[in-house]
């Protein structure tokens, strides 16, 4: 029975040495990967194509009436036009502004732009002494000249000397008026209306020989219907101490680099054949 006891205990351990022999050994966490090298920063993108235009450098906004075509007026969208507008915007590109128009009515410019609602007024705005003391004006950037229109065919296309004696129609206590006042005297028949366009159906209906006012309002009528009948005669009209010297923008007196700069924009164009190219969009003759 002993024996047998001795045989079992044996037979145990055995096994158990055997167990032991067999059970793997405990595995070592494998080893990191070695680390790599920081891969170098991938090169900038090269920049895009450079733009042509100039960033706008500030903003202004320009004001005009919008009620005196081809000068100024409103289009289809309600927006300003004009010959005019299209001088301000080749200006504003070449002073690197970026420019807003608005439309306003006549006798809110100039206030409007005292009390700094706006910065510039583009307008058909004649130069007076009056306006002088009231704002800074730029540089004269047209002038239409004053001029005669007559029937097609009148014995007029020379100097002023050769409508002596006859009708001359002409708008009362306007600068033309004063003009013809001077220059003629009593040496011509000066019919007085109340407006240019009732001066120009008196011409229509041969009440008068002729009518004196301004170049561009004459040819604009005689390019319409009622005034196939007419055209410009004579020589152009340029006395500054009568008829002014042409129109300006406004500016506010203390915005002195901003007129400047406008002035510089304007006399680049005058001189590149940049004005030239846009007064032939809508007028035949120079206004400068």
């Amino acid at each position: 029975m002993r024996l047998m006891f001795g045989l079992i205990a044996l037979l145990a351990m055995t096994g158990i040495a055997s167990a032991q022999q067999t059970q793997p050994a405990p595995q070592k966490p494998p080893a990191k990967p070695p680390a790599q090298a920081a891969k170098p920063a991938a090169p900038a993108g090269k920049p895009g194509p450079k733009s042509p235009f100039t960033p706008p450098a500030f903003k202004i906004t320009i004001a005009t009436e919008g009620a005196f075509p081809p000068f100024n007026y409103l289009d289809r969208k309600g927006m300003p036009a004009g010959f005019e507008m299209e001088l301000a915007q080749e200006a504003c590109q070449r002073i690197k502004a970026e420019c807003e128009f608005i439309a306003l009515k006549w006798d809110q410019l100039i206030p409007g732009l005292i009390d700094k609602k706006f910065d510039i007024i583009m307008s058909s705005m004649e130069v007076t002494r009056e306006r002088r003391q009231r704002m800074g004006l730029s540089r004269r950037y047209y002038l239409s000249p004053g001029a005669f229109i007559a029937a097609k065919g009148a014995p007029f296309d020379g100097p002023p000397s050769l409508l002596r004696n006859k009708r001359i129609g002409i708008q009362r206590d306007s600068m033309h008026a004063d003009w013809a006042d001077k220059s003629f005297r009593r040496s011509a028949q000066l019919r007085r209306y109340d407006s240019v366009a009732q001066a120009l159906v008196a011409l229509a209906n041969d009440e008068v020989d002729a009518v004196f006012g301004d170049k561009a309002q004459l040819w604009l009528w005689s390019q319409k219907p009622e005034g196939k009948c007419c055209e410009l005669v004579g020589q152009d009209i340029k006395d500054t101490q009568t008829l002014g010297v042409g129109v300006a923008a406004g500016l506010r007196k203390e915005d002195v680099k901003l007129r400047e700069a406008l002035n510089k924009a304007f006399g680049e164009m005058m001189t590149d054949g940049t004005y030239k190219k846009l007064s032939e969009k809508y007028f035949p003759f120079a206004l400068n």
